[in-house]
This record gives C-alpha cells, structure tokens and sequence, in this order.
C-alpha cells in the first residue's frame, strides 16, 4: 500500500490540470508577446488566469504578478521592496520562524557591504505564534516592511494575519505588509485587501497545480524593483517568456480547491485529529520511545499537517524505515531538507537538538483516506519499538 503523506512539500497535480497544461503544450503553444493569433490565443490563458486568482483573492488583476514559485515570490517581495523604498528606512521585521525563501534573501540583505539593512527576528511561542506587542514595540519610523508566514510549513501554526495587519498599519502606515502564503492558499480564505495585506506570496504545486509556477500579489501604488530584467514582460516587472502551461495550470488548480475547500479541510481535519489520536495511543503504550505532538487542534493550526517527534529514533532512519512500507513523509521542510543541519522552526518552539533530529511531518491532502492513516498507524507501531532498540543511548 502507498501512502503518500508529504503534500506540504508537493501535491500530485489534479486531472483537470494535467489536461489542461497537456492541451496549451500540445495545441496552444504561441508565445503571448507574438502579434499572430497563436500569441494572441496563448495570451488569453494570461488574462483569465489573472481573472481568476483575483476573484479568489478579490483584488484586481492588475494586481497578480506571475512568478517560478514561492520562493522567487518570496525573493521578490523582499529584495524587490527592500531596493525600492530603501530612502524611507532600512530596517525590515520577520520572525524566526520563517521559510529559507524568506530568511535567505533577508541575510542577503544584512550583509551587503555598503548601507546593510537591519533585520529584527520575532520570537514565537512554544505553539508557534508571534506575541503581537513584541512586533508593535518592534515597528519603528524606519521600518519599511514586516514578513510573516501565514501557516507554518513544518507544524502548521497559523497566524491571525488580519489581526497583524492592522496593528502594523496603526503603528506605521507606510510599513509594507507581505505574507508568505504558500501553505495557507486552497486551505483559508485570505482576504489580502481587508487584512491590509500588501504582497503576498502563492506557489501552485501546493495546491495541486504544477510545479515552477506561482504569483505574487502586489497591491497597486507599492513601490518594488524587478529581479528579472530582460525583455519587459509584465509590464517590466517580471521578464522572461511567461510559463503559459503552467500558469493555466495553476488558475485551474486554484479554483478547482476554492470550489470544494470546505469539503476538503473537513476531510483533512478529521484526518489530522485521527492520526494525533493514534499517535497518542502509541505514546501511551510505547516501550522504548515516546512520542510529542508538535502541532495543535485548533483554529490556529493548519488542517494539514502533522509533526511530531519519535525520541529516540532519528527521523531519517525512520523515514525510510516507512518507506520501505510504501509510506512517504518528510523530516521537515523539503526545501531545506537536504541540507545538513537542524531545523530552526522546531528549535524555535522549544525543542532540543535531539528532538528536533528525531521529527517527522505528515502532511494531507484532499486525495489522502482514513484507510491510509490506519496503516500508517500500524507500520509505526510496529516499527518504533524495533527502531527504538538499536539505538545507542
């Protein structure tokens, strides 16, 4: 049996995607900045995504900046804005609980030889959430933009973003908002304009799309300076032949999980609830190992996703110990994982070195069953009083 339980790292794309990207490859191939009717076709599917991503977020289309992913979303957001209005500050907010995508670019931005830009790192509870007077006395005159992920990608905490974002607003209205979005686009309703949200950042392989293509919202009038010069498409803001398969992809995908996403995080939820509930049952009989839920049951968590960790088996023994059983899941992030090195979000809720080095993320999708949460439940029970013996204590 194969259960596949890492859709936080990427989902399989739906059927009406794969239709859908396999028909403009295949039929719909022009460039849209050609002149003939075969770019002036192509470009359509451009314009309708735009149509589409915007009614979801119920901004405009003008709005919708298409980008390769959340990671260069996020990049641009950062980079993009920080070189754009550097002359009103160079101070910027975020939390140590963020993304590579988000930090990267920050330390990017800290060590540039000349004028570095300063970078304040919130802390955040033992549940993962920012202590908003914290970020109030953080906001000064100078600070030009604070990055906060909306769903945690490693324990699924969720922040109350429109809470946020009227209190950075009140304490200084020229600060920009950007949230990092990618594990919380197909799952929340997100509502960037009431939350005063300013630019926000979506990947579609997240959301059963194709991988290599996102968007970044940017709300109009904010100043932000393009990373990719070339040919001036985008209106110059973003140059490069535009991913057309893909990004016809991505509307479908959007919404097709707009469509049913009540439905869909019910299921996911009730998913979620049954494997923390095993996983408590192990705990309670386990001989040799313990186990501790690092992610909550309640509204500031995400549907769909579950970390815990399995003291003291390492989790990559234990990954692939599943997956010799068909079961496939993730030691943290999948964007970061290959890299030596313990996970900073995990760390920063409390954990030790050697807990954090024994996690392991099942992540959900609309797709998953309760048949597979039952045999996952049983290859761990199994495995973890076998795994737990040949450790060296």
């Amino acid at each position: 049996m194969d259960c596949y339980l890492d859709n936080s790292a990427t989902t399989r794309a739906s059927e009406n995607v794969i239709k859908t990207v396999t028909k403009v490859m295949a039929e719909d191939f022009g460039n849209p900045s050609s002149k003939h009717r075969k770019g002036v076709e192509s470009e359509a599917y451009l314009n309708d995504a735009k149509k589409t991503l915007a009614k979801l977020l119920k901004v405009e289309e003008k709005e919708i900046l298409f980008t390769s992913g959340g990671t260069e979303s996020n990049n641009l957001a950062l980079i993009g804005c920080a070189l754009a209005n550097q002359r009103q500050g160079r101070h910027i907010i975020t939390t140590c609980f963020e993304h590579p995508s988000v930090l990267e670019p920050l330390k990017l931005l800290s060590e540039q030889k000349e004028d570095p830009f300063e970078i304040t790192y919130l802390q955040v509870d033992a549940d993962g959430h920012i202590d908003r007077k914290e970020l109030e006395d953080a906001i000064r005159p100078d600070t030009i933009l604070v990055s906060i992920m909306m769903v945690n990608n490693e324990i699924g905490a969720v922040q109350d973003i429109a809470q946020i974002g009227e209190l950075i607003k009140q304490k200084n209205p020229k600060t920009l908002f950007h949230v990092d979005a990618i594990q919380a686009f197909g799952k929340f309703e997100i509502y960037p304009k009431k939350w005063k949200i300013d630019l926000l950042s979506v990947s579609s392989h997240k959301f059963h799309g194709p991988k290599g293509v996102g968007f970044l919202y940017v709300k109009e009038g904010i100043k932000i300076r393009p990373l990719i010069l070339g040919g001036g498409q985008q209106k110059g803001m973003r140059s490069g032949t535009d991913n057309v398969p893909g990004i016809a992809g991505m509307a479908v995908a959007a919404a097709e999980a707009y469509a049913n996403r009540e439905e869909n995080v019910r299921h996911m939820t009730t998913l979620k609830n049954m494997l923390t509930d095993g996983l408590m049952e192990l705990a309670e009989d386990g001989k040799g190992y313990t186990i501790r839920i690092n992610s909550k049951r309640d509204d500031l968590s995400a549907p769909h996703i579950v970390s815990a960790t399995f003291l003291p088996v390492k989790s990559e023994v234990l990954l692939h110990a599943l997956e010799e059983r068909g079961v496939y899941v993730s030691s943290g992030s999948a964007c970061s994982s290959n890299k030596p090195g313990l996970s900073g979000t995990l760390q920063s809720i409390g954990l030790s070195a050697k807990e954090a080095d024994c996690t392991l993320r099942f992540s959900f999708c609309k797709d998953n069953t309760a048949g597979e949460v039952v045999y996952v439940l049983e290859q761990l029970k199994e495995l973890l009083p076998l795994l737990s013996r040949f450790v060296s204590r």
